[in-house]
């Protein structure tokens, strides 16, 4: 039998005042946002209502006057859950749930929901655990339907129940507990990463907003079946991967969670890490929904945060997918190329444009190699980009591109 889906309704501001101007067409994506953070999250969401103010209500968010209203709409459609586009502060969640008499939830306990949902991996969990923990941390105290309610659903997944209802020592000794135990798993991942920066192997990171295609365009060139879905957050745990790109030359691929605008900030810190696992590539992949009529404000969103991390000198290369459903699309980001993930032959134009990109960032080289010293080659063709070459003759000149971290490899050859 299906499971009943929660009934929820949208509640945005849209602030007019000159300091904090959202325009309509901000906050109607910004609500459509919402509206499918809600549906990753398995709710039905029955109705939005956006209201403009000059600020928020401290008391009530949404103003006194307002309040019935909102509270009429809860009945009539019978919701049970109220999902608020902006930050609740502690005061305001039990004012609204006092008013409305069901649950009220903001958009940033949603999206931990859904990353508390979607964390596969020990490191994962521990993060979003992290993250939950210190959300709820200032808002036990006066928590009515939210920490009473004993049947769970969105907005309290994850800890669970029992933890809900624990006091703030016990929530601060869990956060204790767990940041010990992240440090012991990110010393590991520092290991780990530090072997793969020493490698010579060509490191290429998949960057993007969440749902633009990423782990489409990971599976497409890895013929690997991991998590991908047409859904906000599907993928929360990095994920690097060897492949060959021609011949003998091999590169690794990593995947990371997506980015959202005002991804709240106690995730943004607890995946930093994560997203550390793209700070030592040599070239970043940065997927773009061509289809989506905001993949403008996405871009921004994308560039902000590699400012954030120190990674606006690394090369970029923009992809524009699921371009076999989009509308005349403007490209704003360049270097770019368009692609559907799913069209036949992508996976063949996906290759030969990355080893076009990689042979800008390579040095091109020429070595004359003897017959003897053929069996050399193997190796070099493992980190170099060798043209063809057939050994007709005694000494062939081999040409081709190579790192300019690597070419004392090529010392060997110079006789």
């Amino acid at each position: 039998m299906e499971e009943k889906k929660e009934k929820a309704l949208l509640v945005g501001l849209n602030i007019t005042s000159t300091a904090r101007k959202i325009d309509d067409i901000d906050i109607n994506e910004s609500m459509e946002e919402l509206k499918e953070l809600a549906k990753a999250a398995g709710a039905e969401v029955v109705a939005s209502y956006t209201q403009k103010r000059e600020r928020y209500d401290s008391k009530s968010f949404v103003g006194s006057g307002k309040l019935e209203e909102i509270k009429a709409m809860v009945d009539a459609d019978e919701i049970s859950t109220v999902i608020v586009n902006n930050r609740l502060t502690p005061r305001q969640n039990t004012n609204l749930e006092a008013a409305f008499g069901v649950k009220v939830i903001d958009r940033m306990q949603l999206i931990l929901d859904i990353f508390a949902m979607r964390a596969r991996s020990h490191e994962g969990k521990l993060q979003v655990h992290l993250a939950q923990l210190k959300y709820m941390l200032p808002r036990l105290a006066g928590q009515g339907i939210m920490l009473s309610r004993q049947a769970g659903g969105i907005g309290s997944r994850g800890p669970g129940e029992s933890q809900l209802e624990l006091n703030r020592r016990s929530i601060r000794n869990q956060i204790a507990d767990i940041e010990r135990q992240l440090k012991v798993v990110e010393k590991n991942r520092e290991t780990i990463r530090e072997k793969r920066v020493d490698s010579s192997t060509f490191k290429i990171g998949l960057i993007g907003y969440t749902n633009a295609g990423k782990s489409t365009i990971m599976n497409l060139m890895t013929d690997d079946k991991q998590y991908e879905a047409n859904e906000l957050f599907a993928t929360l745990d990095a994920t690097t991967k060897k492949i060959y790109l021609k011949d003998q030359f091999q590169v690794t691929l990593t995947d990371t969670v997506g980015f959202i605008q005002d991804l709240p900030t106690e995730l943004v810190a607890a995946f930093k890490s994560t997203l550390e696992e793209s700070r030592n590539v040599d070239l970043l992949l940065h997927v773009i929904d061509a289809s989506d009529p905001n993949h403008e404000e996405h871009e921004k969103v994308v560039l902000d945060i590699l400012k954030d991390l120190d990674m606006t000198d690394i090369p970029r290369l923009a992809i524009y997918n699921k371009m076999d459903v989009a509308d005349n699309l403007v490209a704003t980001v360049f270097p770019n190329v368009r692609l559907s993930a799913h069209d036949k032959g992508s996976r063949e134009a996906l290759r030969r444009l990355l080893i076009d990109e990689i042979q800008q960032i390579f040095e091109p080289f020429s070595i004359k190699v003897h017959q003897d010293q053929a069996y050399k080659l193997y190796q070099l063709s493992q980190l170099a980009l060798l043209d063809s070459y057939t050994f007709e003759t005694e000494v062939e000149e081999i040409t081709g591109y190579i790192s300019p971290k690597n070419k004392w490899k090529l010392e060997e050859f110079y006789d």
